[in-house]
């Protein structure tokens, strides 16, 4: 696998959970599996041993030498790809002026370091790349190591986890990454006047995939395709989405170490501890017996709380409901959060940043869940949730909609503030029924969205690919 992150090492959002959790499924599975990714700043190589010195990988008539070095966890060998002017910076893909403007290169090196993983270090009959990150390798493979007997016959899965995100590069900057200008063509890499890596991954991998089967549908539409949903549809005979999976060792209630106290689907009293626990955290313990809705986010124009601001007067003043919100992200979504707290400060709570362990307090003391997308390609909060008992409160998108039911949670479709306010008056109204709203705490609860599935699901795909003449 080829990634430009992977928990535990580098995490700004999902990507990290999928590479941290999928590879170790698949080794339970009997699967010989590897991660390559960038050796950040900020990742500790003190346990990992260097398995090779001076690589050289061949970029633009020149050549960046690269250190390796190897790390198992949980059965998985992780490859770190160490370049100190690339990668030993502060910030994964840039810092506070912006991104990085090499990261095309560095991604690329990173591309070109996997290939040589596989041809000296770990021999491989599959790579699986993911995001336009790994986007060149489909590309190198085809082209470049065709004549390369270490790399002859080798597969590659390309997954797209937010299309959204295309990796644009200028054109007369390919030769920087190793790409003669003949790929520059509208039936390649060419999009909208740049060449985007995202794209070489589709047009060159042999087998797509995505992380929902409803977020595979609707990329191939103009809506949500991103120019790119043609291209897609041409390619939809290999194109699967195969639905993220939850990692239940790390997000379980029932051992959880971060709660106040543990609970299960059988046994719920745990929870209202929790909620408790959490509320008085903050110094509204007095406000167990209200509604609690939580918030746990990148703060991005994506999530689509911009809603909320025809929203919150009701909810927090009429309604009377507390809102916990745990994020940061786009200064004006950052803004209104802030403006409502200054508004209703019994009522709202906004802790700014990210803080792991308050992350699992607030699914474990929230009662509702709040995720209103503008998409969503697969989401992993509202798995959690459902695990937590807090019930979700989702736009049907992408794989909210794949997720969450009417047994288990609350949906509304169209993307407009009178809508999320109807459906959060839907869930107000089942939570003052206690019977009814404990029993679908209990059916979401009892949900299995875990790895091993999804994991067998990508087994599958890889013998196919294999398999395929």
């Amino acid at each position: 696998m080829v990634s430009s992150e992977a928990a535990p090492f580098a995490k700004t959002g999902g990507l990290a959970d999928v590479l941290g959790s999928l590879p170790p499924a698949l080794c339970a599975l009997g699967v010989d599996c590897a991660v390559v990714l960038p050796r950040y700043a900020s990742i500790d190589v003190t346990l990992a041993e260097c398995v090779y010195n001076g690589m050289r990988v061949y970029l633009g008539g020149g050549y960046y030498e690269v250190d390796i070095f190897r790390r198992d966890v949980r059965g998985v060998a992780f490859f770190f790809v160490e370049h100190a002017g690339l990668y030993g910076r502060d910030g994964i893909y840039g810092d506070r002026f912006g991104e990085f403007g090499d990261n095309p290169v560095r991604y690329a090196v990173l591309c070109g370091a996997a290939l040589g993983v596989a041809r000296y270090l770990f021999p491989t009959d599959i790579f699986h790349c993911h995001d336009w990150q790994g986007g060149l390798v489909p590309l190198y493979l085809k082209n470049l190591g065709a004549g390369d007997p270490a790399l002859h016959n080798v597969r590659s899965v390309f997954t797209i986890h937010n299309l959204g995100y295309q990796g644009l590069v200028a054109r007369d900057r390919l030769w920087d990454l190793g790409v003669e200008d003949r790929f520059y063509r509208s039936d390649l890499i060419e999009l909208n006047g740049m060449a985007s890596l995202l794209k070489a991954g589709i047009v060159f991998a042999d087998a797509l995939t995505t992380v929902s089967p409803r977020y595979a549908a609707e990329i191939q539409t103009p809506e949500y395709g991103y120019g790119l949903d043609g291209l897609l549809r041409a390619r939809s005979a290999v194109l699967t989405g195969l639905l993220n999976g939850c990692d239940y060792g790390e997000w379980n209630p029932e051992m959880d170490p971060y709660l106040a106290a543990n609970f299960s689907a059988g046994d719920l009293t745990g929870k209202q501890k929790c909620k408790q626990a959490l509320l008085d955290e903050f110094g509204l313990g007095d406000r167990v017996h209200k509604p609690l809705l939580g918030i746990v986010s990148r703060l991005a124009h994506q999530k689509g709380f911009d809603l909320l601001d025809g929203v919150l007067d009701e909810m927090l003043g009429y309604r009377d409901l507390t809102l916990v919100v745990l994020g940061s992200g786009d200064r004006d979504v950052e803004n209104l959060f802030w403006a409502f707290a200054a508004r209703y400060p019994r009522n709202l709570i906004f802790w700014h940043g990210f803080n792991h362990p308050l992350a699992h307090r607030i699914e474990a003391g929230s009662d509702l869940f709040l995720m209103p997308s503008r998409y969503e390609p697969c989401g992993l909060n509202q798995i959690y949730s459902l695990r937590y008992g807090a019930l979700p409160v989702v736009r049907a998108t992408g794989g909210l909609d794949d997720t969450v039911d009417a047994e288990t949670g609350f949906k509304f479709w169209r993307f407009d503030s009178w809508d999320l306010a109807e459906c959060l008056r839907h869930a107000l109204a089942v939570y003052a029924e206690p019977a009814r709203f404990r029993a679908m705490q209990q059916a979401a609860m009892r949900k299995d969205f875990s790895w091993a599935k999804s994991a067998q699901r990508y087994l599958d795909l890889y013998q196919l690919v294999l398999n395929r003449e």
